[in-house]
């Protein structure tokens, strides 16, 4: 099957007014790094959803007591220089706070790969709460948000490391009080920030109580990713979205399932919706006191096999 889709614009292309960021100022568009900002013309290639290391233990235990970073390095490394030499130039790592984020281990990878990497602010609702710190659950949508906004503004924690997106996510249903505060919050952030919104969502109808939110808080949808449509079967719910400006997420892209994600995109391609979808891999996953030689997952397939078709 010759897919014929246009590799490097679903990669690259708008990819560029997804993240871009405008400094007040001198009105000088940019996107945000964890090595600092970068005009938008050099963000290139862009794998729109990955991850290095991902903690699984539960907010209530993880912490950078888990892992040694140059061990991780070890390991992590030699996978972000073979997606660098497929042609991979920035990779968003969407792994988010108290689920493993790493701002510092994500500088030394970045600084060691050659990748323009982007790590985010924000909570993961999704697991029946289990990433979650005690404060999400008592704090209201704004004083979340205020927290966001202080890592965008300070960087995070001591690191001086911005975010350059916010990651949320919700239960695969509808949604509960606590997951429309977490959007909520998402998006009074953004409103703030600029920070696009990428929520870990799954089928479409938690996706689109999303954008009933959003709508309400005055965001523009072209501010928000859908991650993870693929797990949408009925792709006409994939193209209602995208007339509504969302970007179509499809996620989780490997050498075993090329085929279904080639029918997602021909679908969106035939209704002349091919610029609003993102593809990659949710790969990699390095997991603290864990054996994790056999088990990371490269971030190549979509260069190596999907590409080729």
């Amino acid at each position: 099957m010759k897919l014929n889709i246009g590799f490097a614009f679903l990669l690259g292309g708008l990819i560029i007014s997804l993240f871009t960021q405008c400094q007040t100022t001198k009105n000088i568009p940019f996107v945000q790094t964890v090595s600092g900002s970068i005009p938008t013309e050099q963000l290139g290639l862009t794998l729109i959803h990955e991850h290095v290391l991902v903690d699984f233990i539960g907010a209530d235990s993880t912490g950078y007591h888990r892992w040694d970073r140059l061990t991780a390095v070890k390991l992590i490394l030699p996978y972000l220089k073979s997606a660098k030499m497929a042609g991979c130039q920035t990779f968003v790592e969407c792994t988010p706070a108290y689920l493993g984020r790493d701002p510092q281990l994500l500088k030394i990878l970045a600084d060691s790969s050659g990748l323009q990497i982007l790590t985010n602010t924000g909570y993961y609702g999704a697991v029946d709460n289990k990433y979650l710190p005690p404060h999400a659950f008592t704090e209201t949508a704004d004083e979340l948000a205020d927290r966001w906004i202080k890592e965008w503004e300070n960087g995070i924690e001591n690191t001086g490391i911005k975010p350059g997106f916010i990651k949320i996510s919700v239960n695969p249903d509808t949604l509960s009080e606590l997951h429309e505060k977490i959007v909520r919050a998402a998006a009074r952030t953004h409103l703030k920030t600029g920070l696009t919104i990428a929520s870990h969502t799954g089928i479409a109808v938690p996706a689109f109580e999303q954008m009933t939110i959003l709508e309400q808080e005055g965001v523009a949808l072209e501010s928000f990713i859908w991650v993870h449509a693929q797990n949408e079967t009925d792709y006409a719910k994939h193209e209602a979205a995208a007339k509504k400006g969302v970007w179509i997420s499809l996620d989780g892209v490997q050498e075993s399932n090329i085929t279904t994600y080639c029918q997602m995109l021909t679908y969106l391609k035939s209704k002349q919706l091919l610029h609003k979808a993102l593809i990659s891999h949710d790969a990699g996953w390095y997991k603290p006191n864990e054996t994790n030689a056999n088990t990371y997952r490269k971030h190549t397939a979509i260069f190596t096999h999907l590409y080729q078709l």
